[in-house]
Order: structure tokens, then C-alpha cells, then sequence
């Protein structure tokens, strides 16, 4: 049905050429050459009545040629050829005769009338069946589109020979498909790679399958196709001279083991290689690019085989499948197993009878045997999983809308294809969940889901989703991703999109948190400081802009000291303080003075211990240091312990803070890692009136660790602010951390 270019004139005198019927052929040498097939491999046929087909399609297409240049004739005949090899001895003579004839309605004036008049019934049905797929376009409307395939298909489910006819008709132009205008040549490649190699797929036919795939992937993808074949080629001797030696020792092996079989190659097909490169894996990891084929005679011998296979090269674990037990629903049969040889190279090997591997080839038509008006065989049909018998359901129960979306849900059988509350008809992964389907309607939608409903009920958001299921998304303006989404979402694009989310979610809590952080430091400080300057402070500490500045703060990236140095004017002493450590300087240590005081002495030099962090509420003890007057410790401080410390330095003291006073404590936070955990800490603390000093976190395998440093006039504040972090979500553990004792204990400089 391709190449026409016949005009209405030229079409009158060609139906007026048939009714007079005319003794000699117009194209005698493609008669013959049709006759000695049918005389060589189809001697069951009625010579005579193919003869008589063939001169009537001769007559009436007449000088009719196909962009080829060829006559229009010789496609006729190569449909039959194609037909004999698919279908072997089982090819009929009105199949045969229909194929034949399968374009003279469309194509030239012969009525279909006429064509039941002189060759019957079923023969015209054929030719009816076949004549009404003509114009299909895959940018035409929907309805249009539907009207076509439903005509099609409800034609097979009454006559499967109609879609023999059409599959090799299909074949047949795309082998000469190069002939055609670019537009035309793109339209049918993508018809033909997105129905009808799906649909021989779903009939068991992997021979047309494969070659109906390359052909279309070499109009669609040139490009690829010419690269795939040269890298191809230039593997090939070296790959199947190391497939000639593994073929060698299992053949050795069968003979030893007393199983007739046959080892040959199995090519992987250029489409198959291009998909799985396209899935993201490398040409050179496509281990089953070229695999072996053992083809048995019984089913035990199968198994047989097997072991043999396995006793002689390392069986890769999880790579065994049995498609005989468990056939597939296109009837495929087959063991497969991929094995380990000595050289490091995995092989891929499939293992079958020749029934099985005439089935895998041809499928439904390795099974059709002819019956009064080409009738399915309900049991045949059985074993497809009752599709044939379904395309006939759908012509009652859809319209024209709903026809398509049923035909590739039936097609595409590792996708799931769902519709929306509006029947729109979305294409997923098998295995996705209505996550994945509310992120594959937009971005926004997916981050809003907080439950769905699939059929009218509701279900968990990593419910597996099945063909034909309709899936509503249940949203709230307050919803937000979650890292427990990537443990559900089944799509690369969802996983991608929810990644995203968290990652920017992360960064925007940093920023707030690291802008609050220095905010309250330079308001201690009694200063501001305005965007130029903080723009200068972002360039001198290395940083892009202020919001990368805030955002490394907040991740502890940077520290605050470094910060607050850049930011204020450098004042007397500031330096001193930098120099005695970052503690000192941001005043993390006490003053000689206030606090605390020692019973009855005055004027003595007090500092507080950084190792236990003491505040107001806890026991505490002095300890008389070198040159750094006494030193104030919890009284649980392992510092302060006997061994550690001599009894006589060992000093009375007693709380003696003033009003206001607060004093630095540091507090570590363990949790599961969670989009805005840290935010929410920190937001917990300020609601405990409470400044925070320093902060830091980090992540690994999911667990978080964080250290706060605080600020607290006493301790009943302090217990205050652990209970409001040990409220927040995911948080599982909170410490007042002591800093290890230094060896020698305090004072020992």
C-alpha cells in the first residue's frame, strides 16, 4: 500500500481491462516466479486459483508502479513469499488469494462486490478487512485513528488472517520504505514502531518484530542506526570467534551427555541495543549482544541441557528465568541463563525444543491451523491471555476516544498504561505507584500529594499501579516531598524531581538559618550590617553572593568567627581575642569575674571550664590552676576526679550570676535526615527564647548528627530547651556534650 501513483483514467481502463480479461498477464515473469514458489514451498495450494488471483490483481493494476520503479505487482507477490515463511505449510489458499488481492479495492476500481463475485465470500472479507486501514496517520485525530485500527482489529478477532496479511504487507514496505518522501517515510516508520511491532510482539511474532523495529529505528534514528552498525562490526570477529569456543565446548558436552541439539548464535537486533543504550547503559556492558541459542527436541531435554550448561561455565546468580513452566502471555517458551566463562565474559544462552523456538519466531501463527472461515481457536487465544477475543469486547464498551488508549494498554505489556479522572490515557513503567503518576502530570501537583484514590478508592501512595487503572490525586497547598518518596517513586523523572525539591529544601534552610545565626551575633555585637558590605564579606571569604554565604553558614561550612571578623570593623583586642582560639573570641569562655564566687575570698581570677561548659543550677567545684587563677567545673567533670586532681587545689564555690547572664553550652543532636530537620530544630530552640550561638550538621546514610552551642542563663532553661529539640520529628537522641579531658588533667601547663 505504498508507492501508488495511479490516476482515475488510467484506473477506468484498467477495470474495463479485467472485465474483458484479456488472454496473456501484463507482468508474466512475476507469474512465473510466483507459481515455482507456490510449486516449491506451498504444494498444498490450489495452483490454478492462485493463478487466477494473481492475473485478475495483474489486470487490474495493470502498469501501476510502486516508487520503487518496480511493478506495483511484484509488492503483491513478495506479501505471499513473506507469508509462506511465516506461516510455512500452513498457508492456505484463500489467505494466499487474499493477499494477493489485498490492494485492488483500495487501489484501483475493482469493487469489492466484484471481488466476492468471482473469488467468494471469505476471500472478500479478507480483502475488506485489510482495504479499510488505508490513510492511517499518526498525527490525524484520534477518532480517525481509532476508527482504522478498530476495523483492523475487530477483522482479526473474526478472521486472524487478516492480520497476517497486514503484518507482512507492513513488512514488505519497510523493506523498500527508503523510496519514499522523508515525511511519508517518518510517518509510517513511527506507526510502525509504535503499533505494529508492539502488536507482532504481543502475538509471539519476534521475527517480524525485530526486523519491523530495526527497519523503522533506521529512519528515525540514521545517525544511531550507522553508528550502532559499525561498532557492531567492529566487534563482531573478535566476539564471534569467543562465542565459536564456547559454542565448541557445549556442543562437546551435549554429544557427551547423549542430548541431540543444535548450538548456534544469537544476535542481538540494533533496536534492542538501542533501547538499553538509551536506558542509560554502555554499548560495552550489553553482555547479551551476541548470546547462544541451544534448540532441543523434547522438553526434558531442555532441562538436560541445563545442567550440562551450568556444569561447565559459573551460572550468574539471578539470571535464570523459566518461560517454560511459566510461558509468557505471547505463548513464549524458553530457558534462559547467562553464565560466567573463564576469560571473565558473561554469556547469555537460551535454551529450547524446536516447537518452542518455531513459537518464539512466529508466535500465534506457529499455531494457526485453517478453520472454516479462519476462526481463532478459543484455547489459542487462551494462551495470549484472551487478547484476540478482547479486541472484540472493545468494540461495544468504548468509543473512539477510549479505542486507542485500549489498544496500547493491550500492546505494551512491561508498561502500565492508567487514566486520569478525565480518561486521558498516561503511559508508565510497570511497577509505578500514583506517586510516580502525579509527578508524570506536573512537577507541582507531585510535590502537593498527600494521598490518591485509585478506581474510587483510597490507597498508600506505593500501591503498584496495573493497566487500566484510573488514579486520582488527592493534594494539599501544605504537602512537600519527603525522603521517604525516593523508597516509593518507581521513574527516573519523579526520583529526579523529588532529588531536587529536597536539595533546594536543604539549601533554603540553610540560608534562613545561617541569615537568623549572624543576624543575632552582629545584634550582640550592638551592629548591622547592610547588603554591600555583606556582599564584600561573601567575595573575601570565597564565597559567589550573600545567599551562598548564609547557606555554608547554616551548613557549618563556614564559622561563625569567620564571619563576624569580615563583618566588623576590627576593634582593640579583637585580634588578641582571635588569637586565644575561636571560643575566646566569640566569648564562649567567662570573664575573670562574675558568676560565681569562691566563700570568703574576693579578687581572685575565675574562669570557666570549656571541657563540662557548667551554668547556673549545676554542682560545681574550683580548681586552682597555673596562671590562670581557678577554674570552674561540673562537679561530675572527669577533670575534676581524685587521681586527676590533688585534694588541696580542690576549692569551694557557689553560683553568683547576675541578672541576664548567660553562659555557652554545647548540645549534640542525632536524628534521621529529613527535609528541613535542622530548620525545625532551630526553630524549636527559639521558641525556648533562646540564642544560638554556633551550629553545625551533618548527614550520612540517613543518620544526622548536629552540635549547637546555646546559650542558657541556668540550668532549668537548659532542660527546657533539650525537651523542645527531642519534640521535633526525627530527631532520636539529644546530649549536653563534654569535651574529652586533656591528658594530665586541668592545669597541668
Amino acid at each position: 500500500m505504498a508507492g501508488r501513483d495511479a490516476r482515475p483514467a488510467q484506473a477506468a481502463r484498467r477495470a474495463r481491462a479485467v472485465s474483458a480479461e484479456p488472454a496473456s498477464p501484463v507482468h508474466p515473469e512475476l507469474r512465473a516466479a510466483l507459481l515455482a514458489a507456490v510449486d516449491e514451498r506451498a504444494p498444498r495450494l490450489d495452483r490454478d486459483r492462485v493463478a487466477a488471483c494473481f492475473d485478475f490483481a495483474d489486470r487490474a493494476h495493470g502498469d501501476q508502479r510502486r516508487e520503487s520503479g518496480l511493478p506495483y505487482v511484484s509488492h503483491l507477490v513478495e506479501v505471499v513469499r513473506i507469508l509462506m515463511d511465516l506461516l510455512e505449510g500452513r498457508l492456505d489458499t484463500t489467505l494466499a488469494c487474499a493477499a494477493l488481492l489485498h490492494d485492488v479495492v483500495e487501489d484501483t476500481e475493482v469493487s469489492l462486490e466484484e471481488v466476492e463475485r468471482r473469488f467468494g465470500r471469505e476471500v472478500a472479507s479478507l480483502v475488506e478487512g485489510v482495504t479499510k486501514l488505508a490513510g492511517l496517520h499518526f498525527d490525524s485525530r484520534e477518532a480517525e485513528q481509532a476508527e482504522n485500527f478498530r476495523k483492523m482489529l475487530l477483522s482479526m478477532s473474526r478472521d486472524l488472517r487478516v492480520i497476517f496479511i497486514k503484518l507482512a504487507d507492513r513488512l514488505h514496505n519497510m523493506r523498500t520504505i527508503e523510496y519514499l518522501r522523508p515525511e511519508k517515510r517518518r510517518r509510517i516508520a513511527e506507526e510502525t514502531r509504535d503499533i505494529y511491532a508492539p502488536l507482532a510482539h504481543r502475538l509471539g511474532m519476534a521475527g517480524i518484530k525485530r526486523e519491523l523495529e530495526d527497519l523503522a529505528l533506521k529512519v528515525l534514528e540514521p545517525d544511531a542506526y550507522v553508528e550502532l552498525a559499525r561498532r557492531v562490526a567492529a566487534r563482531r570477529e573478535e566476539r564471534e570467534a569467543f562465542l565459536a569456543a564456547v559454542q565448541g565446548r557445549l556442543e562437546e558436552g551435549l554429544r557427551a551427555a547423549g542430548i541431540r541439539a543444535e548450538v548456534k548464535g544469537r544476535p542481538k537486533h540494533f533496536y534492542s541495543i538501542f533501547s538499553k543504550m538509551r536506558s542509560g547503559r554502555d554499548f560495552e556492558t550489553i553482555y547479551d549482544l551476541f548470546g547462544l541459542r541451544i534448540v532441543t527436541h523434547t522438553r526434558n531435554d531442555c532441562y538436560r541441557a541445563l545442567g550440562v550448561v551450568h556444569d561447565l561455565f559459573t551460572p550468574v546468580a539471578d539470571r535464570f528465568k523459566d518461560y517454560i513452566a511459566t510461558p509468557k502471555s505471547n505463548m513464549y517458551q524458553s530457558l534462559h541463563t547467562t553464565v560466567l566463562t573463564e576469560s571473565g565474559e558473561m554469556v547469555e544462552v537460551q535454551i529450547r525444543t524446536w516447537d518452542m523456538h518455531r513459537t518464539a519466531e512466529t508466535g500465534i501463527a506457529a499455531h494457526y491451523v485453517y478453520k472454516q472461515g479462519g476462526r481463532l481457536d478459543e484455547e489459542l487465544d487462551a494462551k495470549l491471555g484472551g487478547f484476540v477475543a478482547q479486541t472484540a469486547d472493545w468494540q461495544r464498551t468504548t468509543g473512539d476516544d477510549e479505542y486507542m488508549d485500549f489498544l496500547r494498554t493491550a500492546l505494551y505489556q512491561e508498561e502500565v498504561f492508567v487514566y486520569t479522572p478525565r480518561r486521558e490515557l498516561k503511559r508508565l513503567p510497570k511497577g509505578s505507584t500514583p506517586l510516580d503518576f502525579a509527578f508524570l502530570i506536573h512537577t507541582e501537583v507531585g510535590q502537593r500529594t498527600v494521598g490518591a484514590r485509585v478506581n474510587g478508592e483510597l490507597v498508600p501512595l506505593r500501591h503498584e499501579l496495573r493497566n487500566g487503572d484510573t488514579v486520582e490525586i488527592v493534594t494539599s497547598p501544605n504537602a512537600q516531598p519527603s525522603e521517604d518518596w525516593l523508597q516509593i517513586v518507581r521513574t527516573t523523572t519523579a526520583r529526579s524531581k523529588i532529588r531536587h525539591w529536597l536539595r533546594q529544601k536543604r539549601h533554603d534552610d540553610s540560608v534562613a538559618l545561617g541569615r537568623e545565626v549572624l543576624e543575632r551575633e552582629l545584634r550582640r555585637h550592638r551592629h548591622t550590617v547592610d547588603d554591600g558590605r555583606l556582599e564584600e564579606v561573601a567575595r573575601a571569604l570565597g564565597q559567589p553572593d550573600v545567599e551562598t554565604l548564609f547557606a555554608r553558614l547554616g551548613e557549618g561550612q563556614l564559622s561563625l568567627t569567620q564571619v563576624v571578623r569580615k563583618a566588623l570593623p576590627q576593634k582593640e583586642g579583637l585580634a588578641e581575642g582571635l588569637l586565644k582560639g575561636p571560643l575566646e573570641a566569640l566569648g564562649l569562655v567567662r570573664k575573670p569575674a562574675g558568676g560565681v564566687r569562691i566563700q570568703g575570698i574576693d579578687n581572685v581570677m575565675l574562669s570557666f571550664a570549656r571541657c563540662c561548659q557548667p551554668v547556673p543550677g549545676d554542682r560545681v567545684v574550683g580548681i586552682v590552676t597555673v596562671g590562670r587563677g581557678v577554674s570552674v567545673h561540673r562537679m561530675d567533670c572527669p577533670n575534676t576526679f581524685a587521681g586527676r586532681v590533688a585534694p588541696e587545689r580542690r576549692v569551694a564555690v557557689e553560683w553568683d550570676a547576675r541578672v541576664g547572664e548567660t553562659f555557652p553550652v554545647r548540645l549534640v543532636v542525632w536524628g534521621t535526615d529529613r527535609p528541613s530537620l535542622l530548620a525545625d530544630i532551630a526553630r524549636a530552640i527559639s521558641t525556648t527564647s533562646v540564642n544560638i550561638r554556633q551550629v553545625g550538621m551533618a548527614s550520612e546514610d540517613r543518620t544526622v548528627r548536629g552540635v549547637f552551642v546555646v546559650e542558657v542563663p541556668h540550668l532549668a532553661k537548659l532542660e527546657e530547651v533539650t525537651a523542645a529539640i527531642r519534640r521535633v520529628k526525627g530527631v532520636t537522641q539529644v546530649e549536653r556534650r563534654q569535651r574529652a579531658f586533656r591528658p594530665g588533667g586541668p592545669g597541668a601547663r
